[in-house]
């Protein structure tokens, strides 16, 4: 077809018309170098396709479980292992969060200790008190006709550790909703992702939904550094680079140690049935070790070291042991109101680490103090076993908490009190977590749409090197599945 000479394209590519041959030649120079140009560019776009294509997927695994299951130590023992140097950047700023956990273990005890003392100038008994009401509070249960003999030393103690009130409340407004404890719940379901009768997925939330980092808590912790975090400091402290968070722990460390250790204080805790020790975040024990101007978070303080799981957090991983496999992991907010958005990670994750505390077959949830925290975990088990989503992905579950239910065992507490069906058996610790192990399997059984192993381990996440070895075994079994899923193996 004949191009007309009037069309743009052609007059626009026209050689000049009265161009000399060293024009001709310069211009021609100039065609060549653009078209290797061009064609350079186009040759790299192709490479990088080709090695998008071949990049291999990263590994991805859920970690589910209600709130204070243990997920988010067990991510924590995750970047431990595989990610030293962006957990020793971190190590600085989880000293704000361990002290927080410590202000909020004092503040309990003397919440505990204040009310007790207000019954006892109630009573007109100078120095004692019957306790004769309900206990509103976690954990605590009164019992009647019980004496206290309380002093001016009490009260000192309570006017001392006055101002950890303030540096708590101040340090949970600035840190977010992540330092705040759910004690309701709008959700009166244990499973709210359910949704039967559909097969659509719900959409994934924004990356505003909660905290979606790549670097773990780090960017939750930046909240603190604008005023107090003089403490972030990597290098070593000295005595005149402190806060003023350290300032009050400091002055208060003494009394805090008196109230800890005073034999009164123990008899209330006692005979409420109190145990602070249980409870995620604890750091009473360690006083004289953490209250100090040079502390440095170790290891097992950071794993211990309780801050709450907003929405959902994605955290990358590189296994540097495994040919540079990237992994993501995804911790959940557990309180059932946050359970909404577990279904929109169903589709895609290689495997799910499903957490059960089982020393809180006594224990009701935070949220909805109804509910016993067991019951809330098989319901949970059985709705992630039953899911058609997840017939084909590989299910770790962890037994977790094994030393608390130790524990609570060698203190006399009794499993059929609490779990009708364990009738008659041995009230020892190998027995009880035999019947939880036979109990999950069976659960799973019954309730998956196909066939399929399940890999138990008991655990206590809080203990880093027995973690970091069933990591070892765990980490195999989800990168076989992961291989074989993308037809490696």
């Amino acid at each position: 077809m004949q191009i007309s000479v009037e069309d743009p394209l052609t007059l626009a590519i026209a050689p000049p018309k009265d161009e000399t041959p060293e024009e001709k030649e310069t211009r021609e120079q100039a065609e060549i170098e653009a078209r290797r140009i061009s064609e350079a560019i186009d040759e790299q776009i192709r490479q990088e396709r080709t090695a998008l294509k071949k990049k291999k997927k990263p590994v991805k695994v859920l970690l589910l479980g209600q709130s204070e299951s243990g997920k988010s130590a067990t991510l924590k023992n995750f970047q431990l292992q595989h990610a030293r140097s962006e957990w020793a950047e971190e190590r600085a700023s989880w000293r704000v969060v361990i002290y927080l956990n410590l202000v909020r273990n004092i503040v309990r005890v003397l919440d505990i200790l204040s009310r007790e003392m207000s019954l006892a100038e109630s009573e007109k008994r100078p120095g004692s008190t019957t306790i004769e009401y309900l206990s509103d509070s976690d954990d605590e249960t009164p019992n009647h006709g019980n004496v206290y003999h309380f002093s001016d030393k009490h009260r000192f103690m309570q006017r001392r550790l006055g101002p950890l009130r303030s540096i708590q409340t101040d340090l949970e407004r600035k840190l977010g909703p992540e330092s705040q404890e759910v004690r309701s719940t709008t959700s009166t379901s244990a499973t709210p992702f359910d949704f039967p009768g559909s097969q659509l997925l719900p959409k994934r939330p924004s990356r505003d939904f909660g905290i979606n980092s790549t670097n773990g808590w780090k960017s939750a912790l930046e909240k603190l550094r604008p005023s107090t975090m003089a403490s972030a400091r990597p290098q070593r402290r000295s005595d005149s680079d402190h806060d003023e968070v350290t300032d009050v722990l400091v002055a208060c460390k003494e009394t805090m140690l008196e109230l800890w250790q005073d034999p009164v204080v123990q008899q209330v805790l006692s005979y409420r049935k109190t145990k602070i020790e249980d409870s995620p975040g604890f750091f009473l024990n360690d006083i004289d070790r953490i209250v100090t101007y040079d502390y440095e978070p170790s290891d097992n303080d950071i794993v211990r070291a309780r801050l709450r799981t907003v929405g959902v957090q994605e955290h990358r991983v590189m296994m540097d042991d495994s040919n540079e496999k990237e992994w993501i992991l995804y911790d959940v907010g557990g309180t059932r109101s946050s359970r909404v958005a577990w279904a929109a990670y169903f589709d895609d994750v290689d495997a799910i680490i499903f957490l059960c505390p089982i020393s809180c077959f006594d224990e009701q949830l935070r949220e909805d103090r109804r509910i016993n925290r067991l019951e809330d975990s098989y319901l949970l088990w059985k709705s992630v076993c039953s899911s058609r989503i997840l017939a084909k992905t590989e299910i770790i579950l962890f037994l977790n908490k094994c030393d608390l239910l130790h524990n609570k065992i060698k203190r006399g507490l009794s499993i059929k009190d609490h779990i009708t069906s364990y009738g008659n058996r041995k009230n020892d610790t190998v027995t009880v977590m035999k019947y939880f192990q036979q109990h999950f399997k069976e659960i799973s059984k019954q309730c998956s749409p196909e066939p399929r192993p399940i890999f138990i381990h008991f655990t206590s996440v809080i203990d880093t090197k027995a973690t970091a070895a069933t990591l070892s075994v765990v980490e195999e079994s989800i990168l076989r599945s992961h291989l074989r899923n993308a037809d490696l193996l």
